[in-house]
C-alpha cells in the first residue's frame, strides 16, 4: 500500500466527509506529501504502513531547525496526526504512531489590524480614473464593509445580494453559508461596479454570476488580490504587512469596538465557535491597557 494511495483516500475523506474547504485540504495534503517525500529519500521508502514514532519525531525535529514559525510547526502536526488517525479509523493500521508527537506550544495570537484612518488611506490611494481602481476599491470596501474571507470575496456572486433587503449571502468554510448585513454605502459602491465597470467586460460563460472579475472577464484569483492590497499599502504609506484578511480582522475589531455584541460578531465572521471569536475581545483589552498606561494618572509621576 503506498503512500500516495492512502494520500488519495484520505483526500477523499476530507474532502466528502468532513467538507473541508480547498485551502484547508490543500494545505493538510501538502503536509503529509512532505513527510512522504523524507519517507521515500531518508529512509528508504518507508511505507505509512510501517513509519514509526521515532522516524515522525525525527522528522519534526529536523524540519523545526529550518527557522519555521511555530504555527507553521503547529500545522504540520496537526495534519500528520489527521492522517494517521484516519489511517487507525479505516482500519488499515493497529496504530497510531502520531499520538505521542507534541507539536509547540503557543502563545496567544493577535492578528494585525487596521485603524479606522488606516483604511481610508488604503481607499485614497486607489486610481479611481480607472475601471480597474474602482473596481479595487468595491473589493476592499465588501472585505471591510462585510468581514469577508479572500475566498469568499473572489466567489462572491451577484444572485447572492439582496439589495433589497440589504444583505450578503455568504458560502464559506465546509460549505456553510450565512448572511451579512450590506450597509448603503457598500451596496451604492457594488451597484455603480456592476453597471458602470463591470457590464463593459466581455464575461466568461463561467463567470457570468460571479461579482469582481479580473480584465479578461474571468474570475480572480486569491493571489492578483494579495498583490492589489500589498501595493496599496505600499503607496499609502503604511508600514504593516497586510493581507486581505487584516480588513476581515479590522471589521471585527471595529464592530466591537462600538458596542457591537460578540455574538453578532461571531455569526457575520461564519466561526463555528465562539473562542475563535474572542480573540477580538483580546485586542480590545490591549487597545484599553495602552489607554490606562497612556492617561491614568499614577502613570505620571
Amino acid at each position: 500500500m503506498t503512500w500516495d494511495e492512502k494520500i488519495k483516500d484520505f483526500e477523499n475523506f476530507l474532502r466528502f466527509e468532513r467538507n473541508f474547504s480547498e485551502n484547508t485540504l490543500d494545505a493538510y495534503l501538502r503536509d503529509v506529501r512532505k513527510l512522504r517525500d523524507y519517507s521515500e529519500f531518508e529512509l528508504e521508502n518507508t511505507g505509512p504502513l510501517e513509519i514509526t514514532y521515532e522516524n515522525i519525531q525525527e522528522y519534526i525535529f529536523q524540519l523545526s531547525k529550518q527557522k519555521f514559525s511555530e504555527r507553521s510547526q503547529a500545522r504540520w502536526i496537526s495534519s500528520i496526526k489527521a492522517f494517521f488517525k484516519y489511517l487507525l479509523d479505516d482500519e488499515v493500521r493497529a496504530d497510531n504512531p502520531a499520538t505521542l508527537i507534541e507539536g509547540p506550544k503557543l502563545g496567544l495570537y493577535l492578528p494585525d489590524t487596521l485603524s479606522f484612518d488606516d483604511v481610508n488611506r488604503i481607499i485614497k490611494a486607489i486610481d479611481l480614473s480607472s475601471d480597474l481602481g474602482r473596481r479595487n476599491q468595491c473589493m476592499i470596501e465588501v472585505l471591510y464593509g462585510c468581514g469577508l474571507r479572500v475566498s469568499e470575496l473572489i466567489d462572491l456572486k451577484i444572485s447572492n445580494i439582496n439589495f433589497k433587503e440589504s444583505y450578503l449571502k455568504v458560502d464559506g468554510k465546509g460549505d456553510k453559508s450565512r448572511f451579512v448585513p450590506l450597509a448603503n454605502y457598500t451596496a451604492h459602491l457594488i451597484k455603480d461596479y456592476i453597471n458602470e465597470v463591470r457590464s463593459k467586460y466581455k464575461i466568461n460563460k463561467k463567470c457570468e454570476d460571479i461579482l469582481f472579475l479580473n480584465s479578461r472577464g474571468s474570475a480572480m484569483s486569491r493571489v492578483i488580490v494579495f498583490i492589489i492590497i500589498k501595493e496599496l499599502t505600499e503607496k499609502a504609506g503604511i508600514n504593516k504587512k497586510i493581507s486581505p484578511h487584516t480588513f476581515r480582522h479590522s471589521f471585527a475589531t471595529h464592530l466591537l469596538q462600538n458596542g457591537a455584541d460578540l455574538r453578532y460578531i461571531q455569526e457575520m465572521l461564519g466561526h463555528s465557535s465562539i473562542t475563535t471569536t474572542e480573540i477580538y475581545t483580546h485586542l480590545k483589552n490591549e487597545e484599553l491597557r495602552d489607554v490606562i498606561l497612556n492617561f491614568h494618572p499614577r502613570n505620571k509621576v
